[in-house]
């Protein structure tokens, strides 16, 4: 069952007296489960097409659906409950509260859902603990290392219990060794029943998903399963 079906999105921009295509007919299909990559040079559409993706923009044409609700349908408010509720956010500079320790960042995506205080305490602590940095809650951003501050901003991002995870260079501001160590747990989360999208203009960091969509202008040019490496899931 495809949890994001994408039929001709187009996405136009004025600058000046000129018309920018950022997304020119773009369709594809991603299943639950799957992990993809959407790969590209600056300039081909990658950014414009994950802020759709993430409810964050309205294609200008096209229809999105995601876990069976048209994006195109929703209004702003409607968007914002959707994007709490379904998708969390993994961004390369990690957008973590300087002031809040690394379970209060945790739990912040749950007070806007509602979430019991008890409730929200015991999950932050517990996806904390998932990812590595149980004996980290109490830390603030300044005290930890960037690949700390990203495995935080993974757990916030499975706080809602999200749908699907999109992940905009989630390896962008860490060095090769620690983003082969955020690969390999975004391939475990994967295994786990997890839907990852990881937007990126890295040739490895895609081949280290099941799957790559490449972009150029505007276009799709190539849809392809990827050979796995174990190279990225054993760094762990």
């Amino acid at each position: 069952m495809a949890l994001i079906e994408a039929i001709n999105l187009t996405k136009l921009y004025r600058m000046g007296d000129e018309t920018v295509h950022a997304l020119a007919g773009v369709s594809f299909s991603i299943p639950q489960r799957d992990y993809c990559a959407i790969v590209g040079p600056s300039g081909s559409g990658k950014s414009t097409l994950m802020n759709i993706l993430g409810g964050l923009d309205t294609p200008t044409n096209g229809r999105l659906t995601i876990a069976g609700n048209d994006i195109g349908e929703m209004s702003d408010d409607d968007l914002a409950v959707f994007r709490n509720q379904t998708i969390g956010f993994v961004f390369q500079s990690f957008n973590l509260l300087p002031r809040l320790t690394a379970l209060e960042n945790v739990e912040l995506p749950m007070i806007y859902g509602g979430v019991l205080p008890k409730e929200r305490h015991e999950r932050a602590a517990h996806l904390l603990q998932r990812v590595g940095l149980g004996e980290r809650m109490g830390h603030k951003p300044t005290q930890l290392s960037g690949g700390q501050q990203q495995r935080v901003a993974i757990a916030r991002a499975l706080a809602g219990q999200p749908k699907l995870i999109l992940a905009d260079e989630p390896t962008g501001a860490l060095d090769t060794n620690t983003g082969i160590e955020i690969l390999g747990l975004f391939g475990q989360l994967n295994r786990e029943g997890a839907t990852i999208v990881i937007v990126t203009h890295d040739h490895e960091v895609a081949g280290a998903t099941n799957r790559t969509i490449e972009m150029r202008d505007g276009h799709i040019v190539s849809d392809e399963l990827n050979d796995r490496s174990a190279r990225h899931d054993a760094n762990v």
